[in-house]
């Protein structure tokens, strides 16, 4: 064991992050991920002055001590201004009678722009071998405090923090999603309202919402929980009043001790001293060391547990509480050669799991780029046709959590039990990135309910990346719209040209098949051609005659998109967008949605027959028998007739009943032609097989 003595003198020239030219800086110390030392704040400078005296037990010398440095705002997320770590092991070893210090220069680099100049730290550092009992040398620390008490010093045994294995409990993710009837503070009747939070001393807030009382934030942060027992989360809305300070609208808490953990729950809660509600989406992850599920005890490997919920989805409980559709376990087991986000070329990788406003968290690996969660998650599948989220980030407390890579898996094209190595992917999940993860799924569920709940409106996700202009997104959507229409053109000019016999022999044909249709119809004759329809493509599939082909247009979109992207940004960096631009923005943005919702309508239609998703598929053919046989034995004015009375009394019947149309709610779970390339899983590399990891274990 060492003892290592440090003297934080002073900074120069350090950035400035104030609006004002300067900054409110504070300097943090860390040994292997954990904070050990915080400084005071000096106040508007750039060139502080802090004399401040840490005194600290490192077991080796291994892992190198980093030099974080903050900007202090209050109320809000400190800016990061530079970063910077001190080998120990270059470090010079006194004797315990001699002390000799070593000044030392630290250089302050921000890893994503590297060739910014943000000044320096100056350190006073002496290290010396410490033996003896660990009580023997508390006392002498404690002594030492005594002796210096000008200086704040603060000590920590790393043995005791890697026994502990996290500073923090858990993690309590909260979605602020909606605000509903608020008090007016404004003379115009309405309010600019924003939200704070404070769990101990970390604080968030939220975006400013102008003119309104119904504000729709759908907004995420992240606490650490500290304490075994939870804690209470304050909450305080406030109308945000230009030029004045701002008006108190109300106040509430979460009391996390009674909720459970690993779980999303869903809070509606009444302001107090104020107006209306606030509506809320709280997760509790537990950490490593508390966490109520692990790969040692697995619910689905248990027979008995395992054979309560077979029984809980089987064919005979259909009526059954129709909105708990399944039941989904996915084990994040670990992953191997992730992106190195630090300057050290390691990375402190955690995973994110969710399904669709479920969001749960696994702990966090410390310097590590082949980490190990061993993590099991459960959770209730409400539809089938949801889109299972492993997103894989690098742990920053101070600044928001770097990408590393990310998975998007469907739940139909899940193999139960089978431990699978997934490629991860980019943001726009559109090619790969580095590493891979080791995950193994289970989803259990009855498929009339998943049948049923198909036909009615999706579930809203309420944190979703939000629509920005881009010239290269725009180009590809209108693409896509252009091919859906040239379908259309095509199948015109095709039979025009039976019209004017180019072809005599398909004129002919296409004349006599003309009135043998028109002579015979019947309009149970409609499914039933888009009934063979899918069979046709479905022995084309069975058969080895794949008749799905991938766009090649879609295909270079998607390669060139995020290199297209990134130039847009520089772009408008170097431009800049104007208060007349807003306008013309919104309306772009607009049009792209518009095409984008119109090509994907059509691609859903034409996967549909592709059997893009089986399942979907199969539910069709069932859905177009019950047509044919309906409209081939009851006449069409009773189908109308009944038609038409459903829909006069629904509102009656039915008054909060929400309007739908089931061939829509249908074809939203078919995925379009850009869903089918984000789900599609990529090929992992030999060497990541799990056999031949065991092989080499053995080998």
């Amino acid at each position: 064991m060492y003892q290592l003595d440090i003297t934080l003198r002073r900074g120069q020239s350090l950035a400035a992050r104030d609006r004002g030219g300067t900054s409110d800086p504070y300097v943090k110390f860390k040994i292997g991920g954990k904070e050990i030392f915080r400084s005071k704040i000096i106040y508007k400078n750039l060139n502080p002055v802090w004399e401040e005296k840490a005194c600290i037990l490192v077991d080796h010398l291994r892992e190198p001590l980093y030099v974080k440095v903050f900007d202090y705002d209050f109320g809000l997320q400190d800016d990061f201004m530079g970063s910077a770590f001190l080998d120990l092991t270059q470090l010079e070893l006194n004797s315990i009678l001699y002390y000799r210090p070593m000044d030392v220069t630290l250089t302050l680099k921000d890893p994503h722009y590297p060739d910014h100049d943000l000044g320096v730290i100056l350190l006073s550092v002496v290290l010396t071998p410490k033996e003896g009992e660990h009580k023997d040398v508390t006392m002498l620390m404690r002594k030492s405090w005594k002796r210096s008490s000008k200086f704040q010093t603060q000590s920590l045994r790393l043995s005791d923090v890697h026994r502990k294995s996290h500073l923090w409990r858990g993690i309590v993710s909260i979605t602020l999603i909606e605000g509903r009837d608020l008090k007016a503070m404004d003379s115009n009747g309405l309010s600019d309202p924003y939200v704070k939070f404070r769990l101990g001393h970390q604080k968030y807030k939220s975006k400013i919402m102008p003119k309104t009382l119904n504000p729709q934030w759908r907004e995420q942060f992240d606490f650490h929980l500290y304490e075994e027992r939870g804690g209470i989360i304050d909450i305080t809305a406030w109308d945000k009043d230009a030029g004045k300070r701002d008006d108190f609208i109300g106040r509430c808490q979460v009391d996390l001790s009674a909720l459970s953990r690993e779980q999303t729950h869903k809070l509606e809660l009444q302001l107090e001293e104020g107006e209306g509600h606030l509506v809320l989406l709280v997760t509790l992850t537990a950490s490593a060391t508390v966490s109520i599920s692990d790969l040692s005890v697995n619910s689905l490997e248990d027979q008995k547990e395992r054979e309560e919920i077979l029984k809980r989805y089987s064919p005979l409980r259909i009526f059954h509480n129709l909105k708990d559709v399944g039941f989904l376990q996915v084990k994040v087991i670990r992953a191997e050669g992730l992106m190195a986000a630090d300057v050290t070329g390691k990375s402190d990788p955690f995973c994110v799991v969710e399904l669709n406003n479920d969001r749960l968290l696994t702990h966090t690996v410390y310097k590590n780029l082949n980490p190990d969660w061993n993590k099991v998650f459960t959770f209730n599948i409400k539809d089938i046709h949801s889109v299972l989220e492993v997103t894989v980030y690098d742990e920053d407390r101070d600044r928001s959590a770097d990408f590393l890579g990310k998975v998007a898996i469907p739940l139909l094209s899940i193999q139960n039990g089978e431990q699978k190595a997934y490629v991860l992917k980019n943001k726009q999940l559109t090619g790969p990135t580095k590493g891979v993860i080791y995950l193994e799924i289970d989803v259990i569920f009855n498929a009339v309910k998943a049948s049923l709940r198909t036909l009615i409106p999706k579930e809203q996700k309420y944190i979703e990346e939000e629509n920005r202009l881009s010239k290269q997104l725009l180009l590809r959507n209108f693409i896509r719209t252009k091919r859906c229409v040239m379908v259309l053109v095509n199948a015109a000019y095709y039979v025009n040209s039976c019209f004017d016999w180019d072809s005599p022999p398909r004129s002919l044909a296409a004349f006599v098949l003309f009135l043998f249709v028109v002579w015979n119809f019947e309009l149970y004759m409609i499914p039933l051609v888009l009934l063979l329809l899918l069979t046709w493509n479905y022995f084309l599939i069975i058969s080895g005659k794949d008749n799905r082909q991938r766009d090649t247009v879609v295909e270079d979109m998607l390669e060139d998109e995020e290199e297209e992207d990134d130039k847009d940004d520089k772009d408008s960096e170097k431009k800049g967008f104007i208060n007349k631009i807003y306008a013309i923005q919104e309306v772009c943005i607009s049009v792209q949605n518009i095409l984008d919702e119109v090509a994907s309508f059509g691609e859903r239609i034409k996967n549909t027959f592709n059997w893009t998703v089986p399942f979907l598929s199969w539910l069709a053919i069932v859905a177009l028998c019950m047509f044919t046989v309906i409209l081939y034995f009851i006449p069409l004015r009773y189908i109308v007739l009944v038609w038409g009375i459903n829909k006069f009394t629904k509102k009656l019947r039915c008054p909060y009943a929400i309007d739908n149309n089931e061939l829509l709610d249908f074809l939203s779970r078919v995925p379009s032609d850009i869903q089918v390339v984000q789900y599609q899983e990529l090929k992992p590399d030999p060497s990541h097989s799990p056999c031949k990891r065991k092989k080499n274990n053995l080998g």
